[in-house]
């Protein structure tokens, strides 16, 4: 049957004079374009062997005798505004003070407020205003509303004048799946539109879904979104320089390939830029350790970085920074007007632990970064011989009087930096 088939349909063909026809292998062809020439395979990459190391200190829970072992500048203090809320994430300061915390791992928010100014978020001040949120983590608010970003959704919510949440609504929904890299973090650009975060799902392989490993431009219905860079494995704290109002990220590298590669690194993120992730890290370096064969275009990996955006800035391997924030108060003196902020949760595949930090990223008075430098430190220490810690750190962000606010999502602390070094 299948050879009368073929004969079949071999005498249809060649009476409607096709099957005789032949179409030459090179030159010109029927229709008198030239047929692309084949595309060379890269070259082999050389055999990569990975050392790392597995090391995750110690878990401290909060005491307050530790705040004796947290290190600031000079003329800097730290107290403790509260403890016990369990895994405080990201803050979200309003004008007159009060404060929403999201809780990633409780899918909830609370609003927080100093009522009698005593410096603490008291038992009485504090309460639960939104619940049933999966993976809640980014916050911002505009025109009396709050946003929030979750494992799938971006929701938005009424503020009440008590601090009280309405009833949550889905602005946007259908996000990629998390993986591995739940928290997300969103802002409204002084464009008038939307950005998201959305890390990737794994550690270090490409996947289909376009908006992974991405920051997204949503309008500002929610109903339209558009990929806005991309190759950024997990840049969750993201803002706008006040000065220059350029868009900046932190990007963490990705994990297993080493203690010292692949640096955490500041990017400036611009429309349709590409960024490397999983191929390249830093300054358009080559990873060794990705694999090269699923880079689009089948191009090497050198080419491929080339035509990627570099880091300005990189910091410390595997420090995971979490939140970023932009000062933009007067309370701390005039050379941190401009510079930003960003929490560094810690690592654990370090031989030496990297993070349990807030870094400052400065800027000059044009703009433009300059270094990364530790800030606040002192949660991670060696003693005996046993690598310890006592601070996972999450949230940051600019208190109403200009004070510095970040949150330990391990213990549940929200801690206060302040200026008391005199003269500015």
């Amino acid at each position: 049957m299948r050879r009368f088939l073929f004969a079949a349909l071999t005498a249809a063909l060649t009476g409607a004079g096709l099957a005789q026809t032949s179409i030459p292998l090179t030159g010109p062809s029927p229709a008198g374009n030239a047929v692309p020439a084949p595309r060379p395979l890269p070259a082999p990459e050389p055999p990569a062997t990975v050392t790392a190391t597995r090391n995750e200190p110690t878990a401290l829970a909060f005491t307050p005798d530790q705040l004796a072992r947290i290190k600031v500048p000079a003329g800097f203090t730290v107290t403790v505004m509260a403890t016990e809320l369990g895994n405080a994430r990201a803050l979200q300061v309003l004008p007159d003070g009060g404060i929403y915390l999201s809780r990633m791992k409780q899918n909830d928010i609370w609003y927080l407020k100093d009522v009698n100014r005593d410096g603490r978020f008291d038992a009485g001040e504090r309460r639960q205003v939104a619940s049933n949120l999966s993976l809640v983590h980014g916050m911002d608010v505009k025109d009396g509303k709050l946003y929030a970003i979750g494992q799938h959704d971006i929701w938005v919510m009424d503020i009440a004048r008590d601090g009280t949440l309405g009833q949550p609504r889905v602005f946007a929904t259908d996000l990629p799946d998390v993986g591995q890299h739940a928290a997300r973090g969103v802002k409204w650009g002084p464009d008038g539109f939307l950005y998201a975060s959305i890390g990737s799902t794994n550690n270090d392989a490409a996947t289909q879904n376009p908006e992974e490993a991405t920051i997204l431009r949503l309008s500002p219905d929610g109903k339209w979104r558009e990929v806005y860079a991309r190759g950024l494995r997990h840049t969750i704290g993201f803002g706008w320089q006040p000065v220059t109002g350029v868009l900046y990220g932190m990007d963490q590298g990705a994990d297993w390939h080493g203690d010292n590669i692949p640096p955490e690194e500041l990017n400036r993120i611009e429309r349709g830029g590409i960024y490397g992730w999983p191929y390249c890290y830093g300054d358009r370096q080559p990873d060794p350790y990705a694999n090269s064969s699923t880079i689009p275009g089948l191009i090497s990996k050198q080419d491929y970085c080339a035509q990627t955006q570099g880091s300005l800035l990189n910091y410390t391997a595997h420090a995971a920074a979490i939140e970023m924030t932009f000062y933009t108060g007067t309370q701390f003196p005039a050379e941190y007007r401009g510079d930003a902020f960003v929490a560094f949760r810690g690592s654990w595949n370090r031989s030496e632990p990297s993070g349990y930090e807030i870094a400052r990223v400065d800027f000059d008075a044009s703009g433009k970064p300059l270094n990364i430098t530790p800030f606040v430190t002192g949660f991670v220490y060696q003693e005996q011989g046993e690598w310890k810690q006592f601070g996972r750190l999450a949230g940051v962000a600019v208190y109403t009087d200009g004070s510095l606010l970040f949150t330990d999502d391990q213990s549940g602390v929200i801690y206060r930096v302040r200026y008391t070094g005199g003269q500015q």
